[in-house]
């Protein structure tokens, strides 16, 4: 296996070309999603840099969630955030998608504790148990169905808050054990599934509009997830775009 080296004579700084190095691995499959990457020793003899570089570089890649640290057991691949997503600025509120001249309730049909299922596990990186929530939402006269799912350390209290007229996402910035420091956003058009279909009260298998986000903290590690399905109607979808330094 050949290994890619860093150009000293480029003026690019060399955590930067160690960065893009590591995320080349990931992106490409070498370095698959679970994977224990080699230590911040073996990384300095391989690429011929200082420690300060490889774990500076190991930084960025934590930050954006790519790479996660075990205590006492090494850095590892979790490549599991959708990346292509629209990585956005926002208002941290649950009506942003579709502008202010909107009119928005919700109801929630089911909520409790569950088990952490293979999905969540993967998304949230967790085996706690997950808190669930499922809503009907109403805009502008147009059904929505939102499934939320959140790790319980994350809002140890949730099961006691009333959720009905509150933002989930305001819930964690005054009440979380970690806040939201970005979202990672998917929208494609997908088949309505049974649950989601009964709760918009559609037929299972129709097409609707489908937003997938996951929150991200500040250390890079997934803390929610939500699913927001429906629609069908045009929509303006209202989103700020942040430049990544």
């Amino acid at each position: 296996m050949r290994i890619e080296t860093v150009d000293r004579g480029s003026k690019e700084k060399l955590y930067v070309q160690v960065y893009a190095i590591f995320s080349k691995k990931i992106e490409s499959g070498e370095w698959q999603d679970g994977l224990q990457i080699p230590s911040e020793d073996e990384l300095c003899r391989m690429y011929d840099v200082s420690k300060v570089t490889v774990r500076e570089a190991i930084h960025e890649l934590v930050r954006e969630g790519y790479l996660k640290r075990q205590q006492g057991k090494g850095t590892f691949v979790t490549y599991a955030i959708p990346h292509a997503g629209i990585l956005m600025k926002v208002r941290l509120s649950g009506n942003d998608l579709f502008g202010e001249e909107v009119t928005v309730s919700k109801e929630i049909v089911e909520r409790g504790v569950r088990e952490s299922s293979e999905e969540t596990k993967k998304l949230l990186m967790t085996d706690e148990n997950i808190y669930y929530i499922l809503s009907r939402m109403i805009v502008n006269d147009e059904p929505f169905a939102e499934e939320f799912f959140i790790p319980m350390y994350i809002l140890p209290d949730i099961h006691s808050e009333k959720i009905s007229d509150k933002s989930l996402y305001d819930l964690i910035e005054e009440k979380g054990t970690k806040k939201i420091s970005k979202i990672s956003q998917t929208a494609e058009i997908a088949e309505l599934k049974e649950r989601t279909a009964r709760v918009i009260k559609s037929r299972e298998g129709v097409s609707a509009l489908l937003f997938t986000r996951i929150m991200i903290s500040s250390d890079g590690s997934p803390i929610a997830f939500s699913r927001l399905i429906g629609g069908g109607r045009k929509h303006t979808l209202q989103m700020e775009f942040q430049r990544l330094k």
